[in-house]
């Protein structure tokens, strides 16, 4: 594994990175946590434009908002029954998202080129 934190500035951002995704896994137990975290995305996206943490931001923000509108629909629909397979499918890959990120982020990775 490379050394990515080479200053205080990169590594703050890669605490910062993991503080987020323990926020959204967290918010699995207390829901409000997911609203702070997507807070803090779109406060300090700034601050970690140009980097490789950038990816992982709109990673955590994609995952966020899509959990949302799935979590919407699933809810909606749930007196069709198939609100429910939505429900699950959805805490599924939010946990797949969260994990994934987790990883890539603890191997100094981008989540995708941007």
């Amino acid at each position: 594994m490379k050394n990515i934190a080479t200053t205080e500035n990169e590594k703050s951002a890669i605490t910062l990175t993991t503080v987020i995704y323990a926020l959204y896994a967290a918010s699995y137990f207390v829901g409000i946590t997911a609203i702070i975290a997507i807070v803090m995305n779109y406060v300090k996206k700034d601050d970690v434009a140009g980097t490789f943490l950038e990816s992982h931001f709109r990673w955590q923000i994609r995952t966020f908002w899509f959990g949302v509108l799935w979590g919407v629909l699933g809810t909606i629909t749930v007196v069709f029954i198939i609100g429910w397979f939505v429900l699950v499918a959805d805490g599924i890959w939010i946990i797949y998202r969260i994990v994934k990120g987790w990883l890539r982020l603890n191997d100094g990775k981008p989540m995708y080129t941007v």
